[in-house]
Protein backbone atom coordinates (compact mmCIF):
# COMPACT_ATOMS: atom_id res chain seq x y z
CA UNK A 1 0.00 0.00 0.00
CA UNK A 2 1.16 3.57 -0.75
CA UNK A 3 1.21 6.34 1.18
CA UNK A 4 -1.64 7.75 0.00
CA UNK A 5 -3.77 4.52 0.87
CA UNK A 6 -3.52 2.86 -2.52
CA UNK A 7 -2.93 -0.67 -2.62
CA UNK A 8 -0.46 -1.73 -5.50
CA UNK A 9 0.79 -5.17 -6.83
CA UNK A 10 4.32 -5.21 -7.27
CA UNK A 11 5.97 -7.64 -10.04
CA UNK A 12 9.46 -8.89 -9.10
CA UNK A 13 11.70 -11.35 -10.87
CA UNK A 14 11.98 -15.17 -9.81
CA UNK A 15 14.84 -15.18 -11.36
CA UNK A 16 18.02 -12.55 -12.08
CA UNK A 17 19.58 -12.65 -15.23
CA UNK A 18 19.96 -10.48 -18.15
CA UNK A 19 16.86 -11.31 -20.33
CA UNK A 20 14.56 -11.06 -17.68
CA UNK A 21 15.77 -7.31 -16.84
CA UNK A 22 15.37 -6.42 -20.20
CA UNK A 23 11.58 -7.70 -20.23
CA UNK A 24 11.21 -5.59 -17.27
CA UNK A 25 13.11 -2.64 -19.24
CA UNK A 26 11.18 -2.59 -22.06
CA UNK A 27 7.61 -3.52 -20.14
CA UNK A 28 8.53 0.30 -18.49
CA UNK A 29 9.78 1.15 -21.93
CA UNK A 30 6.06 0.27 -23.58
CA UNK A 31 3.77 1.17 -20.53
CA UNK A 32 5.33 4.60 -20.34
CA UNK A 33 3.81 5.21 -23.99
CA UNK A 34 0.17 3.89 -23.25
CA UNK A 35 -2.55 5.71 -21.73
CA UNK A 36 -5.78 3.62 -22.05
CA UNK A 37 -8.17 2.83 -19.79
CA UNK A 38 -8.19 -0.78 -20.77
CA UNK A 39 -4.60 -1.45 -20.27
CA UNK A 40 -3.20 -1.90 -16.79
CA UNK A 41 -1.15 1.19 -15.28
CA UNK A 42 2.53 1.09 -14.09
CA UNK A 43 2.53 3.30 -11.39
CA UNK A 44 6.48 2.97 -10.56
CA UNK A 45 9.72 0.74 -10.93
CA UNK A 46 12.97 -0.17 -9.52
CA UNK A 47 15.53 -1.44 -12.01
CA UNK A 48 18.53 -0.88 -9.61
CA UNK A 49 18.42 -3.23 -7.18
CA UNK A 50 19.16 -6.59 -7.32
CA UNK A 51 16.10 -7.93 -8.05
CA UNK A 52 14.40 -5.82 -10.41
CA UNK A 53 10.43 -4.45 -8.94
CA UNK A 54 7.93 -3.22 -10.93
CA UNK A 55 4.69 -1.02 -9.41
CA UNK A 56 1.21 -1.26 -10.67
CA UNK A 57 -2.11 -0.41 -9.87
CA UNK A 58 -3.77 -3.63 -8.47
CA UNK A 59 -6.78 -5.13 -10.27
CA UNK A 60 -8.88 -6.82 -7.42
CA UNK A 61 -10.57 -9.72 -9.65
CA UNK A 62 -7.32 -11.04 -11.46
CA UNK A 63 -7.10 -12.78 -14.30
CA UNK A 64 -9.79 -13.46 -16.64
CA UNK A 65 -8.72 -17.08 -17.32
CA UNK A 66 -9.29 -18.08 -13.62
CA UNK A 67 -12.51 -16.73 -14.10
CA UNK A 68 -13.38 -18.76 -17.29
CA UNK A 69 -11.82 -21.96 -16.27
CA UNK A 70 -11.45 -22.42 -12.41
CA UNK A 71 -14.39 -20.15 -10.95
CA UNK A 72 -14.28 -20.45 -7.03
CA UNK A 73 -17.74 -18.99 -6.69
CA UNK A 74 -20.67 -19.67 -8.75
CA UNK A 75 -21.94 -16.54 -7.37
CA UNK A 76 -19.32 -14.69 -8.90
CA UNK A 77 -19.11 -16.56 -12.50
CA UNK A 78 -19.01 -14.32 -15.46
CA UNK A 79 -22.05 -13.69 -17.01
CA UNK A 80 -22.49 -13.93 -21.05
CA UNK A 81 -23.04 -9.56 -21.20
CA UNK A 82 -19.92 -9.72 -19.44
CA UNK A 83 -18.14 -12.05 -21.38
CA UNK A 84 -18.67 -9.90 -24.34
CA UNK A 85 -18.29 -6.81 -22.26
CA UNK A 86 -14.63 -7.93 -21.48
CA UNK A 87 -14.03 -8.96 -24.92
CA UNK A 88 -14.86 -5.74 -25.88
CA UNK A 89 -12.79 -3.83 -23.62
CA UNK A 90 -9.71 -5.93 -24.14
CA UNK A 91 -10.32 -6.03 -27.81
CA UNK A 92 -10.04 -1.81 -27.52
CA UNK A 93 -6.64 -1.87 -25.60
CA UNK A 94 -5.46 -4.48 -28.19
CA UNK A 95 -6.96 -1.95 -31.37
CA UNK A 96 -5.36 1.15 -29.77
CA UNK A 97 -1.79 -0.33 -29.05
CA UNK A 98 -1.58 -0.80 -33.04
CA UNK A 99 -3.63 2.49 -34.47
CA UNK A 100 -3.52 5.14 -31.39
CA UNK A 101 -0.34 4.88 -29.71
CA UNK A 102 2.26 7.12 -30.13
CA UNK A 103 4.21 3.98 -32.14
CA UNK A 104 2.34 0.89 -33.29
CA UNK A 105 2.97 -1.88 -30.61
CA UNK A 106 2.72 -5.41 -30.90
CA UNK A 107 1.99 -6.87 -27.86
CA UNK A 108 2.86 -10.46 -28.87
CA UNK A 109 1.52 -12.09 -25.85
CA UNK A 110 -2.37 -11.82 -25.92
CA UNK A 111 -4.00 -14.39 -23.34
CA UNK A 112 -6.93 -14.81 -20.93
CA UNK A 113 -4.37 -14.86 -17.82
CA UNK A 114 -3.00 -11.60 -19.44
CA UNK A 115 -6.73 -9.72 -19.12
CA UNK A 116 -7.18 -8.92 -15.61
CA UNK A 117 -10.22 -7.86 -14.09
CA UNK A 118 -10.94 -5.01 -11.76
CA UNK A 119 -13.66 -4.67 -9.09
CA UNK A 120 -16.60 -3.41 -11.68
CA UNK A 121 -15.13 -6.58 -14.05
CA UNK A 122 -13.37 -4.01 -16.62
CA UNK A 123 -10.70 -5.58 -18.55
CA UNK A 124 -7.45 -4.22 -18.34
CA UNK A 125 -5.07 -5.79 -20.44
CA UNK A 126 -1.20 -6.79 -19.10
CA UNK A 127 2.11 -7.98 -19.35
CA UNK A 128 4.02 -6.53 -22.20
CA UNK A 129 7.35 -7.57 -21.05
CA UNK A 130 7.73 -9.30 -24.94
CA UNK A 131 6.25 -6.42 -26.54
CA UNK A 132 7.60 -4.56 -29.35
CA UNK A 133 7.17 -0.97 -31.29
CA UNK A 134 7.55 -0.63 -34.82
CA UNK A 135 7.74 2.17 -37.69
CA UNK A 136 4.45 2.74 -39.17
CA UNK A 137 5.50 1.49 -42.66
CA UNK A 138 6.72 -1.85 -41.23
CA UNK A 139 4.42 -4.54 -42.29
CA UNK A 140 5.81 -7.66 -39.68
CA UNK A 141 8.60 -7.75 -36.92
CA UNK A 142 11.01 -10.77 -38.05
CA UNK A 143 11.32 -12.48 -34.47
CA UNK A 144 12.25 -15.71 -32.63
CA UNK A 145 9.06 -17.54 -31.77
CA UNK A 146 8.00 -16.63 -28.32
CA UNK A 147 4.34 -16.35 -26.53
CA UNK A 148 1.70 -19.20 -25.13
CA UNK A 149 1.23 -22.53 -26.79
CA UNK A 150 -2.36 -22.64 -27.96
CA UNK A 151 -2.04 -18.59 -28.52
CA UNK A 152 0.46 -18.68 -31.25
CA UNK A 153 -0.55 -17.62 -34.88
CA UNK A 154 0.71 -20.44 -36.80
CA UNK A 155 1.67 -18.12 -39.64
CA UNK A 156 4.12 -16.62 -36.65
CA UNK A 157 4.67 -19.99 -35.62
CA UNK A 158 5.75 -21.07 -39.42
CA UNK A 159 7.91 -17.56 -40.71
CA UNK A 160 9.15 -16.05 -37.10
CA UNK A 161 7.01 -12.93 -38.60
CA UNK A 162 4.48 -11.71 -36.27
CA UNK A 163 2.05 -8.90 -38.12
CA UNK A 164 -0.90 -7.02 -36.33
CA UNK A 165 -2.81 -10.03 -37.51
CA UNK A 166 -0.94 -12.30 -35.02
CA UNK A 167 -2.53 -10.38 -32.04
CA UNK A 168 -5.88 -10.88 -34.09
CA UNK A 169 -5.55 -14.61 -33.90
CA UNK A 170 -4.47 -14.44 -30.22
CA UNK A 171 -7.17 -13.00 -29.51
CA UNK A 172 -9.12 -15.37 -31.14
CA UNK A 173 -8.46 -17.56 -29.27
CA UNK A 174 -9.66 -15.70 -26.05
CA UNK A 175 -13.17 -15.30 -28.08
CA UNK A 176 -12.92 -19.15 -28.24
CA UNK A 177 -12.37 -19.32 -24.35
CA UNK A 178 -14.87 -17.32 -23.54
CA UNK A 179 -17.42 -19.23 -25.99
CA UNK A 180 -16.61 -22.79 -25.10
CA UNK A 181 -14.99 -22.59 -21.70
CA UNK A 182 -12.03 -24.92 -23.08
CA UNK A 183 -8.50 -24.07 -22.76
CA UNK A 184 -6.42 -23.57 -26.25
CA UNK A 185 -4.63 -26.52 -25.78
CA UNK A 186 -8.06 -28.64 -25.31
CA UNK A 187 -9.27 -27.41 -28.82
CA UNK A 188 -6.02 -26.86 -30.96
CA UNK A 189 -5.13 -31.18 -31.33
CA UNK A 190 -9.08 -32.22 -32.03
CA UNK A 191 -10.27 -35.91 -32.79
CA UNK A 192 -12.70 -35.69 -35.65
CA UNK A 193 -16.00 -37.77 -36.12
CA UNK A 194 -18.38 -37.57 -38.90
CA UNK A 195 -22.07 -36.30 -38.53
CA UNK A 196 -24.82 -38.19 -40.14
CA UNK A 197 -24.81 -35.19 -42.44
CA UNK A 198 -20.93 -35.53 -43.09
CA UNK A 199 -19.91 -32.25 -41.60
CA UNK A 200 -16.69 -33.16 -38.98
CA UNK A 201 -17.32 -32.79 -35.34
CA UNK A 202 -14.53 -33.07 -32.79
CA UNK A 203 -15.24 -35.31 -29.36
CA UNK A 204 -14.01 -35.95 -26.31
CA UNK A 205 -14.37 -33.51 -23.17
CA UNK A 206 -18.30 -31.40 -23.24
CA UNK A 207 -17.67 -27.85 -22.85
CA UNK A 208 -20.65 -25.34 -22.16
CA UNK A 209 -21.62 -21.84 -22.83
CA UNK A 210 -23.37 -19.81 -20.60
CA UNK A 211 -26.77 -20.12 -20.75
CA UNK A 212 -28.11 -16.71 -21.14
CA UNK A 213 -26.40 -15.92 -24.34
CA UNK A 214 -29.03 -15.05 -27.12
CA UNK A 215 -28.76 -16.93 -30.11
CA UNK A 216 -28.24 -14.55 -32.10
CA UNK A 217 -25.73 -12.56 -30.15
CA UNK A 218 -23.87 -15.77 -29.84
CA UNK A 219 -23.53 -16.81 -33.57
CA UNK A 220 -22.09 -13.01 -34.27
CA UNK A 221 -18.93 -13.82 -31.86
CA UNK A 222 -18.67 -17.36 -32.74
CA UNK A 223 -18.57 -16.44 -36.18
CA UNK A 224 -16.20 -12.87 -35.20
CA UNK A 225 -13.87 -15.92 -33.57
CA UNK A 226 -14.02 -18.34 -36.66
CA UNK A 227 -12.66 -15.43 -38.60
CA UNK A 228 -9.83 -14.39 -36.00
CA UNK A 229 -8.77 -17.82 -36.03
CA UNK A 230 -8.15 -17.96 -40.00
CA UNK A 231 -5.02 -19.77 -40.47
CA UNK A 232 -4.40 -16.86 -43.02
CA UNK A 233 -3.65 -13.40 -41.48
CA UNK A 234 -4.24 -11.71 -44.39
CA UNK A 235 -8.20 -12.88 -44.43
CA UNK A 236 -8.46 -11.79 -40.30
CA UNK A 237 -9.95 -8.77 -39.51
CA UNK A 238 -8.53 -6.04 -38.41
CA UNK A 239 -8.93 -5.73 -34.33
CA UNK A 240 -10.69 -2.32 -35.02
CA UNK A 241 -13.10 -4.35 -36.96
CA UNK A 242 -13.51 -6.82 -34.47
CA UNK A 243 -14.19 -4.42 -31.29
CA UNK A 244 -16.90 -2.36 -33.40
CA UNK A 245 -18.37 -5.58 -33.83
CA UNK A 246 -18.35 -6.68 -30.21
CA UNK A 247 -19.13 -3.14 -29.27
CA UNK A 248 -22.39 -3.39 -31.46
CA UNK A 249 -23.68 -6.15 -28.77
CA UNK A 250 -22.22 -4.15 -25.49
CA UNK A 251 -23.16 -1.06 -25.81
CA UNK A 252 -26.64 -0.42 -24.97
CA UNK A 253 -28.78 1.12 -27.26
CA UNK A 254 -26.90 -0.73 -29.95
CA UNK A 255 -28.30 -2.92 -32.47
CA UNK A 256 -26.51 -6.62 -31.58
CA UNK A 257 -25.60 -9.46 -34.26
CA UNK A 258 -26.48 -7.03 -37.46
CA UNK A 259 -22.81 -5.88 -38.94
CA UNK A 260 -22.23 -9.23 -40.70
CA UNK A 261 -23.70 -11.64 -42.74
CA UNK A 262 -23.60 -15.17 -40.52
CA UNK A 263 -22.92 -18.33 -42.53
CA UNK A 264 -25.47 -21.01 -41.16
CA UNK A 265 -25.46 -24.49 -40.69
CA UNK A 266 -23.18 -26.85 -42.87
CA UNK A 267 -21.03 -23.56 -43.93
CA UNK A 268 -20.40 -22.73 -40.46
CA UNK A 269 -17.05 -24.57 -39.87
CA UNK A 270 -14.00 -22.97 -37.85
CA UNK A 271 -10.73 -23.48 -38.93
CA UNK A 272 -8.24 -23.75 -36.01
CA UNK A 273 -5.57 -25.00 -38.21
CA UNK A 274 -1.54 -24.89 -36.80
CA UNK A 275 1.04 -26.66 -36.13
CA UNK A 276 -0.59 -28.28 -33.39
CA UNK A 277 -3.68 -28.96 -34.80
CA UNK A 278 -6.70 -29.38 -37.90
CA UNK A 279 -10.10 -28.46 -37.20
CA UNK A 280 -12.37 -27.69 -34.59
CA UNK A 281 -16.06 -26.99 -35.93
CA UNK A 282 -18.73 -24.74 -34.40
CA UNK A 283 -21.74 -26.05 -36.54
CA UNK A 284 -22.66 -28.52 -33.61
CA UNK A 285 -21.46 -26.08 -30.98
CA UNK A 286 -24.59 -23.47 -32.69
CA UNK A 287 -26.74 -25.73 -34.17
CA UNK A 288 -26.26 -30.01 -33.64
CA UNK A 289 -25.61 -30.13 -29.55
CA UNK A 290 -28.15 -27.29 -27.95
CA UNK A 291 -28.45 -29.16 -24.58
CA UNK A 292 -30.90 -27.81 -21.57
CA UNK A 293 -30.50 -24.32 -22.89
CA UNK A 294 -26.99 -24.22 -23.41
CA UNK A 295 -24.90 -24.99 -26.36
CA UNK A 296 -22.11 -27.19 -26.37
CA UNK A 297 -18.95 -28.43 -27.87
CA UNK A 298 -17.12 -31.55 -27.62
CA UNK A 299 -13.04 -31.76 -27.97
CA UNK A 300 -10.28 -33.60 -27.21
CA UNK A 301 -8.37 -32.79 -24.08
CA UNK A 302 -4.54 -31.97 -24.07
CA UNK A 303 -2.16 -30.45 -21.64
CA UNK A 304 -1.20 -26.48 -21.32
CA UNK A 305 2.05 -25.47 -21.97
CA UNK A 306 4.40 -22.18 -22.55
CA UNK A 307 7.35 -21.43 -24.69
Amino acid sequence: MLLDARVVAVKKSKKVDESQLEEFINEVVILSQINHRNVVQLLGCCLETEVPLLVYEFITNGPLFQHIHNPSDEDLRITWKMRVQIAAESGSAISYLRSSSAKPIYHRDMKSSNILLDDKYRAKVSDFGTSRTIMIEQTHLTTCVQGTMGYLDPEYFQSNHFTDKSDVYSFGVVLAELLTKATPLNWSICRMEKLGNGVPRPYGRRFLVVKEAKEEELVTVANLAMQCLNSKGKLRPTMKEVVTTLEAISLPNQPSGTQQAHPKGNDMVMEMSSTFGNFANLNAFLSENRIDGSYSIEIHPLAHNTL
